[in-house]
């Protein structure tokens, strides 16, 4: 099952601090990430990706972004 980080509505850096904490809490997994600013979508990205998980999707909803990360 999934984890959610729910990043809608805050400014950056928050949403980077918000999923980097929960990728350290979890150490590996399925995790979705909500966004709602094309900044913040590509920061998570590179931040997730930076601690060794795989941006597997970026699925555009409407005002919003979902990443989903992953790691093995």
């Amino acid at each position: 099952m999934s984890e959610l980080v729910d990043a809608r509505g805050l400014s950056c850096p928050q949403p980077v601090l918000d999923t980097l904490a929960k990728i350290t809490a979890m150490g590996s997994g399925e995790l979705d990430v909500l966004v709602d600013t094309e900044a913040s979508k590509e920061n998570v990205a590179r931040a997730a990706e930076g601690k060794g998980w795989k941006v597997v999707s970026i699925t555009d909803e409407g005002e919003e972004y979902r990443l989903k990360l992953l790691k093995e």
